[in-house]
């Protein structure tokens, strides 16, 4: 149900230009207040939960406070509940999605007054992956570029970084298969998910000069083939490790063209020759959060599992026959060499719903029953924005 506007705190219509003005010197004072308002009660709750957790196992087990108290104080669930709150409410004429990004930077600015989360993601810097931890925690992260998927992993599950940002699928492309194999030995959790908007533009040091080379990640490569074909059809593409490492050779070399985000323009001085030139227009990558603590149910959630099926005949299908029958939706499944045993592989099944709801929990039984491997890999958020 749509709330409805209290009518006391319409600013009355005004055509004289000094008393909008005034009115909204007015409003920014208020705003002002409330957000410190908001911070003040956010650091109470800070204090509450130190007090709560300072005798308990889960605050000890970890020789970085620091680290613990962030795990503490930061709930995914919590989140996803307040923007969906904020986004249900809104009457415009802000945009539901504005309003979303205005209050999640409120709520990283609030979370940072202890010390700001350490995310690790795909670097170096100006990759999308970075743009995504960006889009999930706020500006007010401190985030840590590394130079592999697995060395994301890696941080997390060593407590030098709270939390990584992994990509998992394209729009066009399809799945990420390193962070898939990723998750088979991890003890890590899926904690959350974000989609992103991938804009491809290239860039370039000196536009003024000739592109020998055009360098980029060999899917935003591949997601742009055509336009490059049509535009620079003599020119050597090269793939390299990221789209951020892309910006950063082109930053050096001014014969050396990027395909790469908005981001990376700016944070290697790049001029913009031409954007969006992506070959499908809606080209979405989607990235996981992934941390080591489970997450509470938020009311709209998914939850992702890895598997082998048995070797025998209808294995597959008594995989999937619970979800039919408990009429939950699955909004992926992927295969994956089991590398164990030859000719076997492992299922990565995601589906609607959080593992402690009961529909959810009988279906994990059932597969396990049918699986020789069974690991849940986490419930979390459904992608917000």
């Amino acid at each position: 149900m749509t709330a409805k506007k209290d009518k006391d705190q319409t600013p009355a219509k005004s055509t004289n230009l000094n008393d909008l003005r005034q009115q909204i010197d007015s409003i920014d004072t208020q705003i002002h207040q409330l957000l410190n308002q908001r911070a003040g009660c956010a650091q109470q709750v800070a204090e509450v939960k130190l007090r709560e957790h300072a005798s308990t196992q889960e605050f000890e087990s970890s020789g970085d406070s620091n680290s613990a108290q962030q795990l503490l104080f930061y709930r995914p669930e919590r989140e996803a509940q307040v923007l969906a709150r904020v986004k249900e409410a809104n009457q415009g004429p802000l945009a539901d999605d504005t309003v979303a990004y205005i209050f999640r930077e409120i709520m990283s600015a609030c979370l940072a007054l202890e010390k700001p989360l350490d995310v690790a993601y795909l670097g170096p810097e100006g990759t999308f992956s970075q743009a995504a931890a960006i889009k999930h925690f706020g500006h007010a992260i401190h985030s840590v570029p590394q130079a592999s998927i697995e060395s994301v992993f890696r941080d997390v599950e060593a407590g030098r970084c709270n939390y990584g940002v992994v990509p998992v699928e394209n729009s066009t492309e399809g799945m990420v298969a390193l962070t898939l194999d990723a998750f088979i030995h991890s003890p890590l959790k899926i904690c959350g998910e974000v989609d992103l908007r991938i804009r491809l533009h290239l860039m370039q040091q000196n536009s003024d000069q000739k592109i020998t080379r055009i360098c980029a990640h060999q899917q935003a490569l591949a997601q742009c083939r055509r336009w490059l074909d049509a535009n620079y059809p003599g020119v050597e593409r090269q793939a390299v490790s990221s789209n951020g490492e892309a910006a950063k050779l082109a930053a050096a070399d001014a014969s050396v063209a990027a395909v790469a985000g908005e981001l990376a323009a700016q944070q290697y001085g790049l001029q913009t020759l031409a954007g969006d030139i992506e070959d499908l227009p809606h080209n979405t990558t989607r990235f996981l959060i992934i941390g080591k603590e489970d997450v509470a149910p938020s009311g709209s959630d998914k939850t992702s599992v890895v598997v082998s099926a048995r070797n025998v005949p209808g294995a597959l299908f008594r995989l999937l026959e619970p979800f039919e029958k408990a009429n939950v939706m699955l909004t992926r499944i992927d295969t994956r060499p089991s590398r164990s045993e030859a000719w076997t592989y492992l299922f990565f099944i995601e589906f609607e719903g959080h593992q402690e709801e009961s529909v959810i929990t009988d279906i994990l039984t059932a597969i396990e029953a049918h699986s020789l491997t069974y690991k849940v890999l986490g419930s979390y958020p459904r992608a917000a924005l």
